[in-house]
C-alpha cells in the first residue's frame, strides 16, 4: 500500500477560503470575548449589585448557558432558510443589546436578563454552517479547526483583558465595550465574510434534527457529551469563586485590578505543558491514556484548591494545573467527538455536543452559586472534585477511539443508480476506512487514514462524478 503524505495542490486554501476562515474566526472571537470578558471580575461586582445573593451571581453568569443551548441549533435551521448573514447579524444585535442592558443595570435581576439575551444572540452553528458553505469539501475540517483555535485563544485573552479593564473602566464599562464589539462584528459579517454563491445543508457542519435521537442513543458519543457538561459546569463554579478568593485579604489578598498577572503566565504555560500530551495522545496513539489521565488531573487540582485557596502560591501552582488539563480536554473532546461519529452524522453529533456544553456552563453557574451560599468555597470545590471523579468514572469504559478522520469528497452526478459504484471505488482508495453517498446532497462523507490517504485519486473519482 503506497503512502502519499503530500496533499496535492487541489489540497491547498484558496484566496477566498482563508479570507472565510479569518473573518469568520475574527466573528466568532469578538463573541467569544464578550461572554468570557466579564468571568474573572464579575463575582466581585455583583456585591454591589441591588438584590444580589450567590445563587443569582452564579445564574447571571451561566444564564447565557441555557439560552445559548435553546437557540443554536434553531438558528442553524432558521439559516438554511433565512440564509447565513441575515440571521448572523440578527445575532450580533441581540447580542449586543443584551451587553447594553447589562451594563446599565443597578440590580442584579436587570443583569441575568441582559447575560440571558447575550446568549439567545446564538450565531454559532450559523458560522459552521457559513464556514462549511465557503469552503470545499476536503477543506471543512480546516477551517473548524482554525476556528475553534480562535474560540480557545479568546477565552485565554478574555480572562486577561477582563482583569485589566475592570480596573480601568469597570464592569458596566466591559458590558459597553462587549456592545461594541458586537456592533464592530456587523460591518465585518456585511463587508469583509464572502459572499455565498451557493448555501446548502452539510451533514458534517449542522445539526439535523432526525439525527439527534440516535446520537443520543450512541453511548461512546453520550460519554463524551456527558464529560463536555462536567467540565464546563465546573468551570463556571470555579470562577464565581476564584475571584473572591484572590481578593480575600486573609488569603490571596491579590485586588482585582491585579489577577491578570496570575492569569497571563498560567494561560501561556499551560498551552506549552498541553502540546507533548496532545503529541501523546494524536501522534503516538494514546489518547484514552491521556484522555483519562487529564481527567483525574483537573479532579486532583480540585482538591489542591480545596487545600491551598487561602495560599497565592497553591492558587496560582493549582490554577496551572487546572488549566493545563483544562486546555488538554477541551482540544481532546471534540477530537473524539469527530472520531467517534459516523461521517455522515459529524454534525449533528457535534450540534448535540455543543448543547452539552453550553447547559453544563448553566449548571455550573447554579450550582456553584447556591453551594457556595451554603459551604462556602471549600463546598464549590469539593462538588467540583467529585463531579469530576464521576466523569472519570463514565470515560474510564470508554472504547479505544478509532485513529480515523472525517472526510468529504464532492460527487454531484450521484444517483441511486451509481451510488454503490461510487462507494466501491472510494473504499479502494488507499487510506479510506468508511465511505458513505449521500445523494440528496451531492457529497461523500469518508473516515479516512490522513497519512495513508491517496488524494489525487479521490480528486480524479470527484471530478468523474462532477458538473
Amino acid at each position: 500500500m503506497r503512502k502519499n503524505n503530500k496533499q496535492n495542490p487541489h489540497d491547498q486554501l484558496n484566496s477566498l477560503e482563508k479570507r472565510a476562515a479569518f473573518s469568520l474566526s475574527g466573528i466568532y472571537s469578538l463573541r467569544m470575548l464578550g461572554l468570557f470578558m466579564i468571568f474573572p471580575v464579575f463575582s466581585l461586582y455583583a456585591q454591589e449589585l441591588e438584590g444580589n445573593t450567590e445563587l443569582l451571581t452564579g445564574i447571571a453568569i451561566g444564564i447565557y448557558g441555557l439560552t445559548q443551548a435553546i437557540f443554536q441549533i434553531p438558528y442553524g435551521l432558521l439559516s438554511d432558510r433565512l440564509g447565513r448573514k441575515p440571521l448572523m447579524i440578527l445575532g450580533m444585535l441581540i447580542f449586543a443589546i443584551g451587553s447594553l442592558i447589562a451594563g446599565m443595570a443597578d440590580n442584579i435581576y436587570t443583569v441575568i436578563i441582559g447575560r440571558a439575551i447575550q446568549g439567545s444572540g446564538a450565531i454559532a452553528a450559523v458560522v459552521m454552517a457559513l464556514a462549511a458553505d465557503l469552503t470545499r469539501e476536503q477543506h471543512r475540517l480546516k477551517i473548524m479547526a482554525f476556528i475553534g483555535m480562535s474560540i480557545g485563544m479568546s477565552f485565554a485573552v478574555a480572562m486577561v483583558a477582563g482583569s485589566l479593564l475592570n480596573e480601568l473602566i469597570g464592569v458596566d464599562g466591559i458590558f459597553y465595550l462587549i456592545a461594541f464589539l458586537a456592533l464592530l462584528g456587523i460591518p465585518i459579517i456585511i463587508y469583509l465574510v464572502p459572499k455565498v454563491e451557493k448555501q446548502k445543508r452539510h451533514r458534517d457542519a449542522e445539526t439535523v434534527p432526525s439525527q439527534i435521537t440516535a446520537m443520543l442513543a450512541d453511548q461512546q458519543l453520550v460519554r463524551l457529551d456527558i464529560g463536555i457538561y462536567i467540565l464546563h459546569m465546573v468551570l463556571t463554579a470555579n470562577f464565581i469563586v476564584l475571584p473572591m478568593v484572590l481578593v480575600n485579604e486573609q488569603w490571596a489578598n491579590l485586588p482585582s485590578g491585579d489577577h491578570w498577572m496570575i492569569y497571563l503566565p498560567v494561560f501561556v504555560l499551560s498551552i506549552g505543558l498541553m502540546v507533548p500530551f496532545i503529541i501523546q495522545a494524536e501522534s503516538k496513539r494514546r489518547m484514552k491514556p491521556v484522555f483519562i489521565g487529564a481527567i483525574l488531573v483537573l479532579a486532583l487540582s480540585e482538591l489542591g484548591f480545596w487545600n491551598f485557596y487561602e495560599s497565592i502560591y497553591g492558587v496560582s501552582l493549582f490554577l496551572l494545573i487546572f488549566f493545563t488539563a483544562f486546555n488538554l480536554l477541551e482540544a481532546s473532546l471534540p477530537s473524539l467527538v469527530a472520531k467517534i461519529a459516523p461521517a455522515e452524522n459529524k454534525g449533528t453529533a457535534m450540534g448535540v455536543y455543543s448543547t452539552s456544553q453550553f447547559l453544563g456552563a448553566f449548571s455550573g453557574g447554579i450550582v456553584g452559586g447556591q453551594l457556595l451560599g451554603v459551604y462556602g468555597v471549600e463546598g464549590v470545590f469539593l462538588f467540583s472534585s467529585f463531579a469530576l471523579l464521576v466523569w472519570f468514572m463514565v470515560a474510564f469504559s470508554m472504547k479505544n477511539p478509532r485513529y480515523l478522520s472525517n472526510y468529504v469528497v464532492s460527487v454531484e452526478n450521484a444517483n441511486e443508480q451509481n451510488k454503490i459504484q461510487i462507494t466501491k471505488q472510494l473504499t479502494e482508495v488507499s487510506g479510506v476506512a468508511e465511505a458513505i453517498v449521500m445523494v440528496e446532497e451531492g457529497e461523500a462523507f469518508l473516515k479516512v487514514e490522513l497519512h495513508a490517504l491517496e488524494y489525487d485519486k479521490l480528486h480524479t473519482i470527484s471530478e468523474q462524478y462532477s458538473n
